[in-house]
Formats: C-alpha cells, structure tokens, sequence
C-alpha cells in the first residue's frame, strides 16, 4: 500500500456537516454545511471563515463558475446560490416547485448545469441567473451529481434510474444503464483518461464509462463501505469516499484499487477535491476536513481561535 498522511482539520461543529468541497479560483476551499446551511472557506493551514445563509436551505454540491465565483445547490429551499470569494451571496429561486437541487458543475458553454432530483429535469443557470430546464425521458429517476465531460456534454448520475446520463449544449438526452442492477450511482467526475468515473453507493463498486458509452465496474474491497463523492488527481488516479466505511480510496486507469482508513471513528466522509496544495480533501460530516498526502508531505492543523463567521 501506498504510504499516504492523513490530517484532519476541524472546521466546524459536528452539528453542522460539512458535505461537499472544491478548490475555488482563489487557491481556498471551499465546502457546503447540508445540516447548518452555510458555505465554508478554508485556506490549508490557516483558520477557517463561513457564511450563513437560510439555516434550512440544505446547500448540497458547490463548484466553481466561469465568472470566478462558486456556485451550490440549495437541495431543501429549491434554490442555486452564488457566492464571491469575498463573500457576496446571491439566491436563485427555480423554475419547478420542489425541484431539490443537488449537484452543479460548470459547463462548457459559460453556464452552470445542474440537477433536479425531484423534478426529473437538468437545469442550466447562466451568470446573471437565467434558468431554463430540460426534462429527462423518464420519471422517478432521481438524478444526483454532475460534471463537464470531455466531449462537450454534461454527464450525471441516475441514481434510481440505474443509468448514467449525458446531457448536450442542445438539450438532448441520451441514457446508458449501467451492467449492475440497483447499484444506485451517486458521484461522478471526468478522469484524465477523458473517461466518466462515478460511484455505486449500493452495490460498492466503482465505474468507468467512455463517451461512446462503454461502461467497466470496478468492485470495492468492502461493498458494504457505501462510496459517495470522486474526484481526480493530477496523476490520473481517482480518489473516492467510503460513507460507511469511514476511508478514502484511490484507484488507478487501470483498476488497481486502494484504501485508506480515516483516523476518527464514524466521521462520514461525503465529498473529495483536488486542493489547491496539491493534496486531497474531503469533506467530514463530523466537522473536518481531512487531508491526504504522501507521507512526509503533513501540514499541520491551525491552533484554532474561534471559526470566523460573516
């Protein structure tokens, strides 16, 4: 096994569940708080800053913008919300009653892609909050995560659909179902290889599909370890969370599969990015972030003074 460092880094209360992370245009993390409704900033080896919003609103999947800002679903208010780097938040109420926004992802056409798992539908947002929504060809299908996908379409996760879908700048639709029944896909990111790679939360595997729509599982050494959010590194490998399992994994192009328990018992590992240190992190529902690099590479958690909130 690789020697990998794990720090955790405390950055709320366990209350508040820090649930996605991404690294912002500003060299900063930044993560969602699903149970307190705030967005979170942490700068690694500095103290964190958080920004309330509506304590109800759930935000869920947050990303970076093509206009420098970033961007999150607000799953239970039904809303997207925007947010600058210094901490201007704006709210944009949706088309679709009761739509429960979940993941957004930039697109390759100057707007934010979104899902509606309530509605059935994907939304696109542009940068001035102009939203227009396009129905998926079945119902009940619960669409979760998405991302840009190296062919200029939108691909996401069907989570009770059992199928992969790909969305194009026109609007149009295509599913693949996915080999394995009821495997219930929920992340998903586009790897190195230009291949789609998303999560099986029900079955415990990962998968890999091209853009031709080519689909290889890959099961986890633990199915029961219930893999949640994925994200690639610079070096082709993708990095992956185990919710109950209470790891984090990688695995390589060609399959080869690594686990990595977490220190802290029962932390619930949700979302993982790149960092802006080169490192990964993940987002802890027990209130941290963990950080995972080579050993030898540790950076030492700030002496916290009191979390700073705006």
């Amino acid at each position: 096994m690789t020697a990998v460092s794990i720090t955790e880094h405390q950055v709320t209360d366990a209350a508040s569940g820090p649930y996605a992370i991404t690294t912002g245009p500003d060299d900063a993390l930044w993560f969602t708080m699903v149970h307190s409704g705030r967005i979170g900033r942490l700068v690694p080896g500095a103290e964190p800053a958080s920004w309330q919003l509506d304590p109800g609103c759930g935000p869920t999947i947050i990303s970076g913008g093509p206009d420098g800002a970033l961007w999150f679903a607000e799953h239970r208010a039904h809303r997207i919300g925007r947010i600058t780097t210094d901490g201007k938040v704006d709210e944009f109420p949706l088309p679709t009653p009761q739509a429960g926004p979940f993941g957004i992802a930039a697109g390759p056409d100057e707007a934010l892609w979104f899902t509606e798992t309530n509605a059935d539908r994907i939304g696109r947002i542009s940068t001035d909050g102009q939203v227009t929504e396009f129905p998926l060809p079945s119902t009940g299908a619960f669409p979760s995560a998405i991302t840009a996908g190296a062919d200029g379409g939108m691909w996401f996760t069907m989570n009770q659909a059992n199928a992969i879908g790909r969305i194009g700048m026109d609007g149009r639709v295509s599913v693949h179902p996915l080999p394995t029944e009821a495997a219930g896909p929920v992340g998903i990111t586009t790897g190195r290889d230009g291949a789609l790679w998303f999560v099986e939360i029900a079955a415990g595997q990962l998968g890999r599909i091209t853009s031709d729509g080519a689909i290889s599982e890959f099961p986890l050494p633990d199915r029961a370890g219930r893999p949640h959010g994925i994200a690639a590194d610079n070096d082709g490998n993708l990095w992956f969370t185990e919710w109950a399992g209470n790891r984090v994994g990688s695995i390589t192009s060609d399959g080869s599969i690594e686990t990595y328990d977490l220190p802290t018992p029962r932390c619930e590992p949700h979302g993982i990015t790149l960092g802006p240190d080169g490192a990964i992190w993940s987002a802890l529902e027990n209130g941290s972030l963990a950080r995972l690099a080579p050993s030898g590479d540790e950076l030492p958690p700030p002496a916290l003074h009191g979390h700073r909130r705006r």
